[in-house]
């Protein structure tokens, strides 16, 4: 049941999860891959995350019973790629570790996504994205200063670190299986990812361009040419103004060009002083005044829009970002895009086993069978 989109062919087998290997899955299915998710039967029914679990078939199975666990076995071993979302062991003790897989499926790609690693003093330990990031220097590097570090909702180790990496070792695995004819294991581990997105900050700091001093960097709101501001109305502009020829519009548009001076953009003795200024400026009308006059100039400002309003900006708008569903929830685009293989609008996610039986009757099981298999509660 493959979709539309560069992955058309590719199949997945999902184990179900919660987070960053969910968002992982979701991605691959984005893409055109043919997504298998394998959730517990206790997940009968209840409801999914209208987003989050789009473009998967879905099957309920009971990994604590053998036959359930041998279904698994027999969807990994027509597979491309197998994603799962345990502790370190949990599948091995399941008897669907890659050892487990391989042996049926030599090519199969074995995607692993936990937090610490699938090895290290905290490979066991459990812990959130709070946690991962907090460990990598990319919290820390968070906030304001004077101010507790500030939480990114969970966007750095589940998802940027975390699921994205995932994808991005699978798809470089099942390239390299294509090639060889072997599979692999992809480790992703969220303290490792989260610390691979601080790539250019850990640069700057070995440059001497960095401090560890939260909220006083170009990049952390230290600047006040890269900061958010205050409208008269309490909603904000956002300003990245950091070349001079921004940030001399900025300054234009803003009427403040008498106070401050363009040659010492730079100049963090300055900076206080701009910061001041900006900020009175941008106080003194209300967000979408601010909007209308930034509109068609270079300055790099830009409203801050809600969860609500986004849907509806015109850029947003002419590009289908985010656009709502037949159900009227709103459904970021799957992304990126691709000029010969353009990815299909995702497929509404599906209620836990939805597919059970459709799922089974692929894998030549008769209608007897099935109905054997759902009696002895191996599926639901």
């Amino acid at each position: 049941m493959s979709g539309q989109g560069p992955l058309t062919g590719v199949t997945v087998v999902e184990l179900g999860g919660i987070g960053p290997a969910p968002f992982c899955a979701m991605v691959l299915a984005d893409l055109g891959a043919d997504v298998v998710r394998v959730q517990r039967p206790g997940a009968s029914g209840a409801a999914a995350n209208p987003v989050l679990d789009r473009g998967r078939r879905s099957i309920t199975v009971d990994l604590r019973q053998e036959p359930g666990r041998a279904l698994v076995r027999d969807l990994a071993a027509r597979a491309d790629a197998l994603v799962e979302g345990f502790r370190p062991g949990v599948a091995e003790r399941l008897g669907l570790g890659p050892a487990d897989l391989h042996a049926r499926n030599p090519r199969l790609v074995y995607g692993r996504m936990t937090g610490f690693g699938q090895d290290g003093p905290l490979a066991q330990r459990a812990g959130h994205d709070l946690n991962y990031i907090a460990l990598t220097g990319a919290l820390a590097a968070i906030g304001r200063p004077g101010s507790p570090p500030t939480p990114p909702l969970n966007l750095v180790a589940d998802f940027g670190g975390g699921g994205m990496l995932l994808a991005v070792g699978v798809l470089a695995a099942v390239l390299s299986a294509r090639t060889t004819g072997a599979g692999q294991v992809v480790d992703a581990a969220m303290v490792d990812g989260s610390a691979l997105l601080m790539s250019m900050v850990y640069g700057l700091h070995a440059m001497g361009e960095w401090t560890v001093e939260r909220g006083t960097n170009l990049l952390d709101g230290g600047c006040p040419f890269y900061d958010v501001y205050a409208c008269a109305d309490g909603a904000h502009q956002a300003v990245g103004a950091l070349e001079p020829q921004f940030f001399a519009e900025l300054v234009r548009v803003l009427g403040v060009q008498d106070e401050v001076d363009l040659t010492r953009q730079y100049d963090r003795e300055t900076w206080p002083h701009q910061r001041a200024v900006i900020s009175r400026a941008f106080a003194a009308r209300p967000r979408d005044e601010w909007t209308e006059l930034f509109t068609d100039v270079d300055a790099c400002v830009t409203p801050v829009l809600t969860m609500a309003e986004a849907p509806t900006h015109p850029h947003n708008v002419a590009r289908g970002t985010l656009p709502r569903d037949g159900h009227g929830v709103v459904q970021p685009a799957p992304a990126p895009r691709f000029s010969r293989t353009p990815a299909a609008p995702p497929r509404a996610a599906a209620a836990p086993g939805a597919h059970t039986d459709e799922l089974l009757a692929g894998l030549g099981l008769s209608a007897q069978q099935i109905a054997q298999l759902r009696a002895a509660g191996v599926v639901a």
